[in-house]
């Protein structure tokens, strides 16, 4: 899989024709970001799939707390319905700073991802579905049928989440950007399909990077700044050890995403950060950092910001994966 992931920060139409330009220039998926302070995601899917032949079409990585379980197993069946058999289901814990400002706690969230796919794969085989987990369902179904097989791929970045993935899911989302990462998450998959039952078909293991690329390098990794904010406020402390980072500037950038201090955040993100947690710089020197990631896995989808300028990137990109 060749995808890349676009966020509905811009408006609805200007990121469909994003997708179309992503599907001329030979992506094979397209993946809509999931946050509340964005567009609707499943809107913008929806507008793509009217716009679009053949791209696999996703939200990642829609979380199980903001809406229940089950309106998101079937807001993604109706996807499947209205882009003919395209939909994929990116599902994820959420980014613990962004639920805060909801007042959302992610209890459980190891648990509440499998339960929520699980069910969710069993609504749309035409189950009756009860369940008193991290949720409740009493006797649910989807009043329509679900045409196809949709894919289940976890958002990951923790070890229990990623080899709960390679064990149950069809693949994992693994945010991360640097080789030093993805030899240690390969590792994760390893133990999780030592697990892997063996008619749960084929895994994919696939790099869900922040990539910025410009011609002007200094300008692309200006770019990653936001991105990179969000991953560096909510990663674990030994993510933040693995690349020697400082926790207590990284816990300040949570903090300052956390109050909805966006520009301040964004300000506190390092030049270290920017390299640990996004692959940034000019077409050679993205190509170049994409080749070492791809050692490690089976699929690359080019997550957020892209670049500085949106079309440019997505036909840099293009030729950087092709």
């Amino acid at each position: 899989m060749k995808a890349i992931e676009l966020t509905p920060e811009h408006p609805v139409e200007e990121i469909t024709d994003l997708a179309v330009q992503a599907e001329e220039t030979g992506f094979d998926a397209v993946f809509a970001a999931c946050h509340y302070f964005n567009r609707d995601p499943f809107v913008t899917l929806s507008r793509i799939a009217d716009a679009t032949d053949d791209v696999r079409l996703g939200p990642a990585a829609a979380n199980p707390y903001d809406s229940h379980p089950l309106t998101l197993a079937s807001r993604v069946a109706t996807l499947q319905e209205v882009s003919d058999g395209r939909a994929v289901m990116g599902v994820g814990p959420g980014d613990r700073s962004t639920l805060s400002a909801l007042g959302v706690e992610r209890d459980k969230p190891l648990r509440r991802v499998l339960e929520t796919f699980k069910t969710a794969q069993d609504l749309w085989a035409g189950e009756s579905v009860d369940l008193d987990g991290t949720f409740q369902a009493n006797d649910a179904t989807l009043e329509y049928e679900v045409p196809g097989t949709i894919p289940v791929y976890v958002g990951a970045q923790g070890p229990h989440m990623i080899r709960m993935a390679a064990k149950h899911a069809d693949g994992v989302l693994y945010n991360g950007s640097h080789p030093r990462d993805f030899a240690w998450a390969a590792e994760q998959v390893e133990k999780g399909l030592d697990e892997r039952p063996d008619g749960r078909g084929e895994f994919d293991f696939a790099a869900y990077a922040s990539v910025s690329i410009a011609e002007d390098g200094e300008a692309a990794r200006e770019a990653a700044r936001p991105p990179v904010a969000f991953i560096a406020g909510g990663a674990a402390p030994p993510v933040l050890d693995r690349h020697d980072l400082d926790r207590e500037r990284a816990e300040a950038v949570g903090a300052a995403i956390e109050a909805g201090e966006f520009s301040e955040a964004f300000g506190l993100v390092t030049e270290e950060m920017i390299e640990a947690f996004c692959i940034a710089g000019t077409p050679e020197e993205v190509e170049e950092k994409i080749a070492a990631v791809r050692e490690y896995t089976d699929s690359f989808v080019v997550g957020s910001p892209l670049g500085p300028d949106l079309e440019t990137a997505i036909d840099l990109a293009g030729e950087v994966l092709s």
